[in-house]
């Protein structure tokens, strides 16, 4: 019998929480940390550590006194600001693009550039470094359009502007705060999916694909979001198209990391968008997304920690096995998120449900008395044979439950069970 590992994850929302999960489950796995973590988290037995995801000398020093195997990065700012590249000097083991090719997230004018280089279909696109110029180049686009702060926005950076006024305010107001460099977007319409691909410089594994719901409120609308629900499988989803999206998106995505020599060990988050031309890509993210990972995880039938042990030993990787069921998962979300959001209402307890999981995020307080402490809160879960009976389930626990300066959507799943909008 294999010696078991420890190892670290990074971050500390729902996406965390689940990748905790699922590393725990594996045979290979003597215990699973997470720094910063959350107090929702010990409730499946995680070790949570108090150092910040951003601390990389504290993260270093414990990796070495605990003996961690490997660490696991979960989220964005931690890979663009060169955690893994901080970590390789010293040798340490670390699942994640390094700094530069954590630009493919970091900078929006990157990733565009790439897709172009590499034939990747995406939108028709230009960047600008002055208002000037970028009200200028708004001419050349049709409306609606779509604006894009270059940088990280923790998937709250979009806008869709409807007209040349509402495009025009969008842009100086960029320009105003901290931006340097803005993109303008075809706007492209149709169905868009969550791909993840964990690659490394020999192979490269596709996880179940999932869909998202950006939009905070019912029907899609209201303000983007960091997501407020997903599921998976897609049903809906002609293996024709999902096959047409490996093929011309996929493929030419994974040789251009190995084209441009990126060095890649991590998650390629390939966001697409299913046009009546085909499917092209929205953007790239450099790690699992979230809330996604959360209902794509407990799908796996194979050893998910035996998966990134290969992958940051540069081994081949072995096969995925995917569990024939479905997960749903729906965030509950702070009173004025994503805008303002409020903090320290109490939350519920989720405590003893066999049909339920939550993976817990921005929570605060003891085990027993959970508080709110701002944006997305959680994520409650269920599975079943189809997306309809697991929304049904967690939609009726749902309603057992009394929320207080809280607000979920009620629809996450429709798409999926042919009750369109």
């Amino acid at each position: 019998m294999k010696d078991k590992f420890k190892v670290l994850v990074i971050g500390s929302g729902g996406r965390e929480h689940a990748i905790c999960k699922s590393l725990l489950q594996s045979q290979s796995v003597e215990k699973v940390y997470c720094a910063p973590g959350n107090v929702g988290m010990t409730a499946d037995g995680i070790e949570i550590v108090d150092i910040p995801e951003l601390a990389f000398d504290e993260l270093k020093k414990f990796v070495k006194k605990n003996a961690i195997a490997w660490t696991f990065v979960g989220p964005e700012d931690a890979l663009v600001d060169g955690i893994v590249d901080s970590f390789e000097k010293e040798n340490l083991k670390i699942f994640g693009p390094n700094a530069k090719a954590s630009q493919l997230e970091g900078s929006k004018n990157t990733a565009l550039k790439f897709m172009k280089n590499y034939h990747v279909p995406t939108a028709e696109f230009a960047a600008y470094t002055t208002v000037k110029d970028a009200l200028l180049g708004l001419q050349q686009f049709d409306l609606p359009v779509v604006i894009k702060a270059d940088g990280l926005a923790a998937g709250k950076g979009v806008t869709i502007a409807q007209d040349e006024e509402q495009a025009r305010t969008k842009i100086e107001e960029l320009f105003a705060g901290d931006q340097n460099r803005i993109v303008l977007e075809e706007f492209l319409t149709g169905p868009e999916y969550s791909i993840f691909v964990v690659v490394n410089n020999k192979d490269y594994r596709i996880l179940p694909i999932a869909q998202d719901h950006k939009r905070a409120y019912d029907l899609d609308k209201g303000p983007n979001t960091g997501g407020m629900g997903a599921y998976s499988p897609v049903p809906q989803l002609s293996e024709n198209d999902y096959q047409l999206m490996l093929k011309n998106i996929v493929e030419p995505s994974v040789k251009g990391l190995r084209e441009a020599e990126l060095n890649y060990c991590g998650v390629l988050y390939i966001g697409l968008i299913l046009t009546s031309k085909g499917p092209k890509v929205i953007e790239y993210n450099v790690r699992l997304g979230d809330p996604e990972t959360q209902v794509v995880l407990p799908r796996l039938e194979s050893d998910f920690a035996e998966l990134i042990n290969a992958c940051v030993n540069n081994e081949n990787l072995p096969e995925i096995e995917i569990l024939e069921k479905a997960c749903l998962g729906v965030v509950i979300a702070a009173e004025g998120y994503p805008q303002n959001p409020i903090k320290g209402q109490k939350l519920p307890s989720f405590l003893n449900s066999k049909e339920i999981a939550v993976d817990y995020a921005n929570v605060i307080g003891d085990i027993a008395e959970l508080k709110g402490n701002g944006g997305r809160l959680l994520t409650v879960l269920s599975e079943g044979r189809t997306i309809e009976e697991a929304q049904k389930k967690v939609y009726s626990y749902l309603e057992t439950k009394m929320f207080k300066r809280c607000f979920y959507r009620k629809d996450i799943g429709k798409k999926a069970t042919k009750k369109m909008y």
